[in-house]
């Protein structure tokens, strides 16, 4: 039986469509869910604990490792699936996921799917560069789903306390070690305002420079990848020259992100979430 683990923090607006889309046709039995709700002051519990067969753990205090922990020694089986809340997977993905993990794959994700419909020319010229990053062919992280096999999973024992989960459990495979099945994939909805994109970007550089200097200290004891920054020029742009003004649009934002990440400091793991790409479908229809 697979297991997934979601972990919430005030997910409200999309755990009910997150859920929904996951067991859409599953059998009974088929899918172990348990979604972990940490420090949420919304209906995240309620609404969660409405899905039929899915076993909700109710955390005040927030931190997304301890709930991946607490998610972790609730689950009942293998191969495990690391889902974020405001993603949507199949249940068909989950079965694609299953069957290369029980045919020896260690890890494994899916391809993705970016909402960018009325997003802002900004968001859209980001997401044109960052999209063909080979980091995001290749890596585990940015589509908010990681399945893991029973091997896989031993690898480490618990998730630490910072802020980059994703690229915590990239760091734990060889890159052949990586299953990719691209014939599905995770619908993740983009920022809806540029600011709302920086804010994400902040976040994510500042948990990213906290794994690699927990890698420095000895902490973890796996290399951590490294950040590729010219990437975007020698593997998107340079074969792709069409795409400049986009990369103009890149670079800016990056740029700002980065300054902005310096400024908060440490505190940039917790400088904030996106909070507009968390919409409900009906409040996006209103």
């Amino acid at each position: 039986m697979t297991s997934v683990v979601i972990a919430a923090h005030n997910e409200a607006a999309v755990i009910g469509r997150c859920l929904d889309a996951l067991l859409a046709d599953a059998h009974p039995g088929e899918i172990d869910v348990t979604v972990v709700a940490n420090g949420c002051t919304d209906d995240t519990v309620t609404i969660a604990g409405s899905r039929p067969g899915v076993r909700v753990l109710d955390l005040a205090k927030p931190g997304k490792a301890g709930a991946l922990n607490a998610g972790d020694a609730a689950a009942e089986g293998f191969p495990r699936i690391y889902l974020d809340a405001d993603i949507v997977l199949s249940t068909a993905a989950v079965r694609a996921l299953t069957e290369v993990l029980e045919a020896g794959a260690p890890s494994a994700t899916v391809g993705r799917e970016l909402e960018l419909t009325g997003r802002p020319l900004l968001v859209k010229a980001y997401f044109a560069i960052h999209g063909r990053l080979p980091v995001m062919r290749d890596g585990l992280f940015g589509r908010g789903v990681v399945a893991l096999s029973k091997e896989g999973r031993s690898r480490f024992d618990r998730f630490p306390e910072l802020v980059a989960d994703d690229l915590f459990l990239d760091s734990q495979f060889a890159p052949e070690e990586k299953e990719h099945v691209n014939a599905y994939a995770a619908r993740v909805a983009t920022p809806r305002r540029t600011g709302d994109l920086i804010r994400r970007l902040v976040r994510v550089r500042g948990g990213n420079a906290a794994m690699r200097a927990a890698a420095d200290r000895g902490e973890i004891t796996v290399p951590v990848r490294a950040a590729a920054r010219s990437s975007w020029l020698r593997d998107v742009v340079v074969p792709r020259p069409w795409l400049a003004p986009a990369a103009v649009c890149y670079v800016g934002i990056t740029v700002w992100a980065a300054l902005a990440a310096k400024r908060a400091g440490d505190g940039g793991a917790a400088w904030g979430r996106d909070e507009s790409s968390r919409i409900s479908d009906s409040a996006e229809q209103r």
